[in-house]
Order: structure tokens, then sequence, then C-alpha cells
């Protein structure tokens, strides 16, 4: 059998698994039989510069997730999100900015400015000081710039990044691990569309990258919402499960 080949069958194995992941947790049972939800465990654990971050931690397995919220939302938004990567075998951390439930620290009274990439690496140490082999980041708009800042800050420490809808300070040039960019086509904010940054973002960063554009307007975790949620949901499945 030939590399192409083999390559071939496996992408269409991880395509069939994340399926059957999808169906299971969009039924919520198995085999006919109902799942039990368990409650996530609630975690603190302190930034290098002072503050306090509070998370919802799910499973305990060995590939450590990190979610990342945007502006609007919280770490209970991830909710459906995490319950569908713990599935897939992943030990997933959904945190609380800075200056969102009981999460502290420097700039809380303004999130958007304040140095997030503290709180996203406070939570990668904090899954692999408890076990965890590799951690990605999963980053949503305000969260998608903490998490490539947080990349650039500290190279070799997340293993994939998946941005949505979002970018950091940095020089992309730098970023590191795999990359997934993904946006809705028409997202757009007051300043205008947001795609024409991302692709700038996407070409200017090393590989192994990938850009997927979405259908429709929707902005970060709404697209959530929409009839895309469930592409994007695969996507990002994707990114985080391949070889």
């Amino acid at each position: 059998m030939s590399i192409s080949q083999t390559w071939a069958i496996k992408t269409v194995l991880t395509i069939l698994s994340l399926a059957v992941l999808m169906s299971v947790f969009d039924s919520g049972s198995e085999g006919g039989r109902p799942v039990a939800v368990e409650p996530p465990e609630q975690v603190s654990f302190p930034t290098l510069d002072g503050g306090l971050i509070y998370a919802n931690l799910y499973g305990k397995g060995n590939r450590g997730v990190v979610l990342a919220h945007g502006g609007q939302f919280n770490k209970e938004s991830w909710e459906k999100q995490a319950r569908v990567l713990l599935r897939a075998g992943f030990r997933v951390l959904a945190i609380d900015f800075r200056g969102y439930g009981q999460s502290k620290g420097p700039g809380q009274a303004r999130p958007i400015s304040a140095p997030l990439h503290f709180d996203v690496l406070a939570a990668v140490r904090y899954l692999r000081k408890t076990g965890a082999k590799t951690v990605s980041v999963v980053g949503a708009s305000m969260g998608g710039g903490a998490a490539a800042d947080a990349s650039i800050e500290a190279p070799g420490e997340i293993d994939r990044i998946v941005l949505l809808a979002g970018w950091g300070d940095g020089p992309p040039e730098k970023l590191k691990g795999r990359k997934l960019f993904i946006v809705a086509r028409d997202d757009a904010n007051s300043a205008g569309p947001r795609l024409p940054k991302i692709r700038e973002q996407y070409e200017k960063a090393p590989d192994p990258k990938e850009l997927v554009i979405l259908d429709g307007s929707a902005h970060a975790q709404f697209l959530f919402q929409t009839d895309q949620g469930e592409r994007l949901m695969r996507e990002i499945l994707r990114c985080l499960s391949e070889p």
C-alpha cells in the first residue's frame, strides 16, 4: 500500500470517528442508553502576574485542551463543545478570563486590553502539571487573541491552536505548533470585515496551518448557534485529532 493510500485511509477513519462522536453527543445516548452527564470539576490556579483564574475541568485524559471564550461569553458557554471533546478523549479546561466570574487579575476592569495571555498560559501549565502530555488551545475572538499571544510568549508549550475569528498582537510569524484559522466569510464589525485580517495573519504564519472559511456572518462562538455549528465543531475536532 502506498503512503498516499495510507493517509487517505487515516483521513476517512478520522472523519467517520468524528461523525460518530457528533452523533452520540447530539442524541444524548450511547448504544440506545442514556448517557450520564457528570458536572465539571471547579478548579483555580494563579497567573504569573498575580491573577487567579477559575475554570471548569472535564475528564482526566492526557490530551489537554484549553477553551478560551470571547468577550460576550464565559467558561459555561463552552459546555456543549467541552463534552464533545471529552467524548473524543480530551481533558478539557474551560476558563473564565480575569474580570469574568470569580477570575481576577491586573486589568480586569477592561479585559479586552488586559494581559489575557497570562490566563491562557496558566491554564496550559495547570493541565501539564496535572498529567497532560499535550495541550492545545481553542480561542474565540478575544480568547483567540490571548491564545495566539500565549503561543508566541511560551514557544513549545502549546501543541495546537485554533483561532476562531481572532488574532493576537504579536507577529504571526512566531506562532508555534499546528494552527487552524477559522472564520465566517461575512463576519464583520464597525471596522469592516474580519476575513482580510485573518487571511493576512494566516499567510504570515508558519506551517503547519490551515484556513477554513464558513458560510454566514456570525462571529466566533455565535457560529455554534447557526447551521454552521456542526461543521465548526467537526473542523475543531479534526484539527485536534489528526496525526
